[in-house]
């Protein structure tokens, strides 16, 4: 009976793959997704208008996963939305599709995030498919910010990964959890809306915990679960499109969440330091990068009045934030050469 009453209890979870003509990630990685070890739970491969067999494969061998269409490519942000309109759980997780899970790597972050309700979202400890002893660039042991609203991760700074020797083996709280492996209630997802479409892909899911904890809500990791990235599995690091997406969207979301005197102040500082961003790419001879940074700015700008209407009145001052670094990862890493997170002061 209390195996039967556990099963009945255990919270609803959809774990949901956005693919987008990634048949070969799906077949790689999507089987060790089907092997998850979870009470209550859905396996979902939302399609952004594949125009490979992605579909058709999933359908023909992947019969126990449920199939949701988009009629084109939305992006990353939108394509999530359009797909978890159609899901009905009390746990989302957005799962990459160049992601490799061990059985049990559901249940220890379900059970970090009951014990606390103000918990709305977080990620597992995440680390690199090609080599596990290493945590991966796209989250690592958890999202940070530094005072200038750059991302970083605890054990990755830049494009620096150490290798995971349990140095951070504690539940923390965190800035933002890792889209590559994403955990969210389905109430605060709907309560905040989801993520942004305008910014496309890139920094949605930093948004999205900004939002979050913008209205009070926690996001956490956790070390109990890990997850295996292969990365960069639908844009390459060296795309000056990811270049101009990241650069375009952190003034985005920067000028969304930061207060008023804080976006102005925080914006013309760091579209300087973008601008030294650009210059260095010249002197590099990497002029498409340098044009995606200047494109990046023309349209942060063409955008500013739209992203105006989209402020909530809900910002609190960013400093305030758990997950924060007070001064600047950039100083710190490339003038002090710190390279490791345990050796950064908060």
């Amino acid at each position: 009976m209390s195996i039967l009453n556990n099963v009945i209890s255990a919270p609803s979870v959809a774990v949901v793959i956005l693919n987008w003509n990634g048949k070969d990630l799906l077949s790689r990685f999507l089987p060790s997704v089907i092997k998850t070890n979870y009470s209550n739970l859905q396996l979902i491969v939302g399609d952004n208008g594949s125009t490979d067999s992605s579909v058709a494969f999933v359908r023909e061998h992947f019969p126990q996963v449920t199939l949701i269409c988009n009629d084109q490519n939305y992006g990353f942000a939108e394509g999530y939305n359009r797909v978890l309109e159609q899901v009905k759980a009390d746990y989302y997780i957005l799962l990459n599709s160049d992601v490799e899970v061990p059985e049990n790597w559901i249940q220890p972050v379900i059970d970090s995030m009951e014990s606390d309700v103000q918990i709305a979202a977080a990620q597992p400890k995440i680390k690199w498919q090609a080599d596990k002893s290493k945590f991966e660039y796209a989250g690592a042991a958890g999202g940070f910010m530094d005072r200038n609203a750059f991302p970083f991760c605890r054990g990755r700074i830049f494009d620096t990964a150490e290798t995971d020797l349990g140095q951070y083996n504690d539940v923390k709280e965190i800035f933002w959890a890792s889209g590559a492996a994403f955990f969210i209630r389905s109430k605060q997802w709907e309560e905040v809306g989801g993520l942004d479409p305008d910014l496309f892909a890139h920094m949605e899911e930093i948004d999205l915990c900004w939002r979050l904890k913008n209205v009070g809500y926690k996001v956490i990791y956790c070390p109990d679960a890990e997850v295996y990235h292969l990365g960069a599995g639908t844009l390459n690091a060296g795309n000056p499109h990811k270049v101009f997406l990241n650069f375009r969207n952190n003034l985005i979301i920067m000028q969304k969440n930061l207060s008023g005197f804080e976006a102005v102040l925080g914006i013309s500082l760091r579209m300087c330091l973008d601008f030294i961003a650009l210059l260095q790419f010249l002197l590099k001879g990497e002029t498409k990068f340098a044009a995606a940074v200047n494109k990046a700015h023309v349209h942060f700008i063409k955008s500013i009045r739209k992203t105006a209407r989209k402020k909530t009145g809900k910002q609190m001052p960013f400093l305030q934030h758990t997950g924060v670094y007070h001064s600047s990862i950039v100083w710190a890493f490339f003038i002090k050469g710190i390279k490791k997170f345990s050796q950064l002061k908060f």
